[in-house]
């Protein structure tokens, strides 16, 4: 099996490969062809620290894949990282070890990703302002993944650090105007689609400010049922797509929260982002429609991005080798 590190997988990175794997592992679930089972989610009484278990398997790519999450808030005020994990790929037909990754890469690129193939697939056609609430390492990877999705001419980017949003747009590649502006509300005033992605653990955003026509990408809160970053009418104003069903209904505040409240039933939801690609549930179906693809994560996410960083680390020769029945 292959072993990669963080600073190894880095420069294998293929964005607009992550984002046609991604698409493809959405439609195979749909289809069948894909095992996606909902995720365990773990913890004790001894602190506040959630471990979850993403797992797939994946017939095209002839794997299995484990990812192990651990999601530590109390990390922060020890200056850690509040989220870590490590992927485990397994060959498919003889149950072999494949590889083991460092988790960070492959989980900040392919998250972004699934943005990119949720806006191809969702966001009107004639979209040209791209709004970012939140400015740290996921916004930044949303604007790689998504610069080459629509004809954007404008980025708009809120942060609750007003520092750390000025800094991301000065030090963006980005053909267009960026804009950094004083409120989430403003975002929302003048942007097509809107990607959230801070770790909120109480709604940041309205659904008074939605205007016709937007597309959200929601994504920044924890895996946990009890945080979210959108409100209840933010989710009763839009058509809902979630990219798996039983983990948006263990992972998603967003969207259990909106129910408990009443604001819609899982039924109202349109389906899984997968069902559209597969063209077995609409898309948008109209101008004025408002989309939402609420995104959660899931392991198929991790088995295709592993697929592909594994495969292009065989190809240039990098990870450490190893031999577990040594």
């Amino acid at each position: 099996m292959i072993v990669l590190t963080a600073s190894q997988l880095e420069p294998l990175v293929d964005r607009p490969a992550t984002e046609r794997a991604v698409a493809k592992i959405f439609s195979e679930i749909a289809r069948g062809s894909a095992d996606q089972p909902p995720p365990t989610s773990m913890k004790t009484e001894a602190g506040t620290g959630r471990y979850v278990l993403m797992s797939a398997l994946s017939e095209a790519t002839g794997t299995a894949a484990v990812k192990l999450l651990a999601d530590v808030p109390d990390n922060a005020a020890r200056g850690l990282p509040t989220q870590r994990s490590m992927i485990t790929v397994l060959d498919r037909e003889l149950g072999a070890p494949v590889a083991l990754l460092h988790g960070g890469v492959p989980t900040r690129v392919r998250t972004a990703a699934a943005s990119a193939v949720a806006t191809r697939a969702l966001a009107r056609d004639d979209s040209r302002v791209l709004g970012l609430v939140g400015a740290g390492g996921l916004a930044r990877e949303h604007v790689e993944a998504l610069r080459g999705v629509r004809d954007w001419d404008r980025l708009v980017i809120w942060s609750r650090t007003r520092a750390r949003a000025v800094a991301l747009a000065e030090s963006l590649e980005w053909s267009g105007a960026i804009e950094v502006v004083d409120s989430c509300e403003r975002v929302f005033g003048v942007a097509d689609t809107v990607c959230t992605l801070t770790p909120s653990v109480s709604p940041i955003v309205r659904g008074e400010w939605l205007r016709p026509g937007q597309h959200l990408n929601v994504v920044g809160a924890r895996p946990r049922a009890d945080e979210r970053e959108v409100d209840a009418l933010t989710m009763s104003r839009s058509s809902v797509w979630v990219d798996d069903l039983a983990t948006a209904r263990t992972k998603s505040g967003d969207l259990m929260l909106a129910v408990a409240e009443g604001a819609l039933s899982l039924d109202d939801l349109v389906g899984t982002l997968g069902e559209v690609l597969a063209g077995l549930r609409p898309g948008r179906t109209s101008a004025d429609e408002i989309t939402l693809f609420d995104s959660v994560g899931i392991g198929a996410q991790d088995l295709a991005i592993a697929d592909l960083l594994v495969r292009e680390a065989r190809v240039r020769g990098v990870g450490i080798e190893l031999d577990l029945n040594g």
